[in-house]
């Protein structure tokens, strides 16, 4: 039997059950990411889903509720200046860690706490 990876095809995050409004306020709003639709069978569990390059990030609703500390999807950028500029103007925290070589990056958390890394790869 053989098989082999092709990609990512989305990336879950999660949200408050009743907060698909204040989702797309930041992924939309703010990151200017395009809200797509749901499949119609999964819209009675509440979230929203948004485009981002090929690959899809999926707010889930959860009960309780509880944001991940460390998990994070990694955002490819162009632009890193630009979008932190954007990110501070709106009053987000932006959070540093330690330095890649080849890469500059840095971390938010979302309206709900999902940590987000963007990341700029050097030309």
């Amino acid at each position: 039997m053989s098989f082999s990876f092709r990609g990512i095809d989305h990336v879950q995050l999660v949200s408050p059950k009743g907060k698909e409004d204040e989702a797309r306020r930041f992924y939309t709003g703010v990151l200017g990411l395009e809200e797509i639709p749901k499949p119609e069978n999964l819209r009675h569990r509440g979230g929203c889903w948004f485009i981002c390059g090929p690959q899809e990030i999926h707010i889930g609703a959860l009960e309780p509720f509880v944001a991940p500390k460390k998990a994070h999807p990694g955002f490819v950028v162009e632009g890193l200046q630009n979008l932190r500029q954007k990110l501070e103007e709106a009053s987000f925290l932006i959070e540093e860690e330690e330095p890649i070589t080849g890469r500059d990056r840095m971390f938010l958390k979302d309206p709900f706490g999902n940590r987000l890394e963007f990341i700029e790869f050097h030309k």
